[in-house]
């Protein structure tokens, strides 16, 4: 790919394949494609449903980039009843009501209701993938076009008169296939995070006594004593940080723990590890860190630190039970916060035995460190895609 000088930027992209040079042009969305409404078919009449015909409704929209298979059916005869039209593959849907500019392209023919003005591109002037890449586009221009009346919505009629600079087909073609490698590159690393956190979910369930019971179900062998319930607040320090959420400054010396997940750094320390900070309030309400070295923390934070058991067996043990409490007792108001009364009495299952601390403690942390691993390969990814995106269209 070849960059371009700044001075034909607005004609051309700022990346762009090698071999083209030809200007993008502005065109008008209908001149490349034909806007479809849809429709429904009376829901009183059985014969109009639960047919071969997939249908779509707009909640079914957004997940995915392309879909395959309509939650309902209709039949030819509600077809013929109704305002829907049979829509190709390669069609680009596009929710056109509240949520407007939701988009995905048909693998296998179908129709929707009337929440949708879809984009049916002329395949020798538009490519589909070319256009559902410019999601983001469509979105802001359904959104401020369809602003101003009561119910948000945009017409086929609006859509049509879009505004869009796009190159020849076959250049159009190839910035499509680069975007839709690149999407599918994101689902694999998304799918393989949701597997993860899923078997995490699992092992949590089936690594730590269930209700009342003595033993889990699953176990490292070589261990058969029963557990115990210790209160949180008898094997830990527990306190707050005391400074405001504000108090972080650029390139500080030590990392700095308020509500939300991410770290930010500060040049005063307050606290040493080895530590665990949960966040006390907000959206994350509950969120943990593992917290070594120097560090300081925000005066809604948590800092657990003594700990009579292995650090990282609490943490997964924490992690096991505190978001149920806070779903029982989480003190809401507008913002959900903890209180301190809620850690200390946290009553937690703990192995008598130390070293089967330390083994589930370091199985979890291992888990944890492999999902963080993903998280951040599929953020990095996001990134990258939000700067091809940026850079590649006019």
């Amino acid at each position: 790919m070849a960059k371009i000088d700044d001075s034909v930027k607005k004609k051309v992209p700022e990346l762009r394949f090698k071999g083209f040079t030809n200007d993008w042009e502005e065109r008008k969305l209908g001149e490349l494609s034909n806007i479809v409404g849809g429709g429904t078919p009376s829901t009183s009449n059985p014969e109009y449903w639960d047919g071969d015909i997939d249908w779509y409704a707009p909640a079914e929209i957004g997940e995915q980039s392309y879909v395959s298979k309509s939650k309902k059916t209709i039949t030819e005869l509600g077809l013929k009843k109704s305002s829907a039209r049979i829509l190709p593959v390669g069609t680009v849907l596009f929710t056109s009501r509240a949520g407007i500019g939701n988009t995905a392209i048909l693998a296998k023919e179908a129709t929707t209701n009337q929440g949708f003005q879809s984009i049916v591109p002329d395949q020798n002037k538009l490519d589909s993938y070319f256009i559902f890449s410019r999601t983001n586009e469509l979105k802001r221009y359904g959104e401020v076009t369809g602003a101003g009346s009561t119910f948000v919505e945009v017409s086929g009629k609006q859509m049509s008169k879009m505004s869009i600079m796009v190159p020849e087909l076959s250049e159009q073609q190839k910035i499509g296939n680069f975007f839709k490698e690149l999407d599918n590159t994101i689902a694999l690393h998304q799918r393989k995070l949701d597997l993860l956190k899923e078997q995490k979910k699992g092992y949590l369930q089936k690594m730590f006594p269930k209700n009342g019971a003595k033993v889990p179900e699953l176990r490292f062998a070589g261990f058969a004593d029963d557990w115990e319930e210790r209160k949180l607040g008898d094997i830990t320090k527990i306190s707050t940080g005391k400074l405001d959420a504000n108090a972080m400054v650029e390139n500080g010396k030590y990392d700095f723990y308020t509500s939300g997940i991410k770290k930010y750094r500060i040049d005063v320390a307050a606290f040493e590890g080895p530590s665990i900070t949960i966040a006390g309030n907000g959206a994350t309400v509950g969120y943990m860190h593992l917290a070594d070295n120097k560090f300081n923390a925000y005066q809604r934070t948590y800092v657990l630190q003594e700990f009579l058991v292995d650090r990282s067996f609490i943490f997964s043990e924490i992690g096991n039970k505190l978001p149920k409490k806070i779903k029982q007792e989480a003190r809401t108001g507008n913002i959900p916060y903890i209180v301190m009364d809620m850690l200390t009495e946290l009553k937690l299952s703990i192995p008598q035995n130390n070293s089967e601390q330390q083994k589930i403690g370091s199985f979890f942390k291992q888990l944890d460190d492999t999902i963080a691993l993903h998280q951040r390969k599929l953020d990095l990814l996001k990134e990258q895609k939000k700067g091809f995106l940026q850079k590649m269209f006019v």
